[in-house]
């Protein structure tokens, strides 16, 4: 068995990291930019609903390819995968608002679709890689990146329109393009690619992992659910109990940014006090916290939003250190796998939610959220030992 990389890159590399998740908010900056753009395009090219809700899915249907990307980025190296994402990703974004048709823009968005995969998949294993013995830290200034990327994303871009027009954006490509120059410079020598004597195998991959991809695709699937009613309905949810919509946005807005607060901490306490002990605890704290947000009103109840954002959305760089850990060397195939599984669960509990909202109502939907959610608190118990590399 191969000596874990933590042997090799003991220290905590600080530059790499904090290079590694700007280059995360970048690229994820402009593939933030299509709900905002989505109002210009309905104009312009007379689309339905339904075509502009299509471009969204268009964009999300290369996760499908995630394992397979994972186990490519083994076989090759994850470098170059991060190094080009940032410019693959901004030059079609940057393209929408000179598309002359609906057809060339499903181009476009399917290919920022296949350079989003190519760099989420292999950038955690990168992460590992120079993140020492703080994995958890590592994945959440990594994981911070992306989430700061989608709260100002969308102002980016609505500022580049009023300066330059919808017809003249184009030039913000430029940004990503100079992040993967500097990407290149800064990461072309560092040993990534796996050194494994086997050829990567997704079958082989999930076969290994399973004793942690099992419990922790169900911790997603239940987690999921919370998820999905408070980003996707949130808003609804607190105009249908207020009525005001300055409350609404400003619920939404208070909800991400604990989120951020939550992954910039939770990631590197659990290298203090372990993954599965703080993956439980937050498994405990959203759905109660989820639970008290719906008996509550005025300012407790966005203090308790605030703890549940906190809570939910921090378990996700944990999760990611877990799944390197228990890979061989860092295995962008078993993140691939992972990430597949949180693509598809995600995708479907959302119009889940939705029907069940449709059926009874988003009051009562809060709350069989919140009590599904702690289904999630004996999964983690489920959870095979980490110390695969040691065995």
């Amino acid at each position: 068995m191969p000596q874990s990389d933590k042997k090799t890159h003991p220290a905590f590399d600080t530059e790499k990291v904090l290079l590694l998740s700007i280059c995360h908010f970048v690229h994820d900056i402009y593939s933030s930019f299509l709900a905002p753009l989505l109002p210009f395009l309905i104009e312009k090219f007379g689309l339905s609903l339904t075509q502009a809700g299509f471009l969204s899915t268009v964009m999300q249907i290369p996760a499908l390819l995630n394992p397979s990307i994972g186990k490519l980025a083994d076989r090759i190296s994850v470098r170059y995968f991060i190094i080009l994402a940032p410019a693959l990703t901004a030059i079609p974004m940057s393209l929408l608002g000179v598309a002359p048709s609906y057809g060339v823009l499903l181009i476009l968005l399917f290919l920022t679709g296949i350079s989003v995969s190519l760099f989420h998949v292999p950038a955690p294993v990168m992460v590992y890689r120079v993140a020492g013995e703080r994995t958890g830290r590592a994945m959440s200034f990594y994981m911070t990146g992306g989430e700061l990327a989608r709260m100002l994303g969308p102002l980016a871009i609505i500022g580049a329109i009023s300066l330059l027009g919808f017809d003249g954006f184009y030039p913000v490509m430029i940004v990503g393009i100079v992040v993967s120059l500097v990407m290149y410079f800064k990461f072309k020598d560092i040993p990534v690619k796996v050194r494994s004597t086997q050829k990567p195998s997704i079958r082989r991959t999930c076969r290994e992992m399973k004793g942690l991809l099992l419990p922790l695709s169900a911790i997603l699937f239940v987690r999921g659910f919370m998820h999905a009613c408070l980003t996707a309905f949130l808003p609804l949810y607190i105009m249908q109990q207020s009525g005001n919509v300055w409350l609404a946005g400003i619920a939404l807005a208070l909800f991400e940014g604990a989120g951020v607060v939550g992954i910039l901490a939770v990631g590197g306490l659990s290298d203090r006090f372990g993954r599965k002990q703080l993956l439980a605890f937050c498994l405990v704290v959203a759905p109660c916290s989820l639970l008290l947000f719906t008996v509550t009103a005025g300012w407790l109840q966005l203090i308790i939003l605030l703890i549940t954002g906190f809570s939910l959305l921090s378990t996700t760089p944990v999760m990611l250190a877990m799944v390197q850990e228990y890979s061989k060397e860092g295995s962008s195939a078993a993140n691939g796998v992972f990430m597949m599984v949180s693509f598809l669960a995600r995708s479907a509990v959302v119009v889940l939610v939705g029907f069940v909202a449709d059926l009874v109502g988003l009051e009562t939907t809060y709350v069989i959220c919140g009590v599904i959610g702690l289904a999630g608190i004996p999964l983690v118990f489920c959870i095979k030992s980490l110390k695969r590399k040691e065995e």
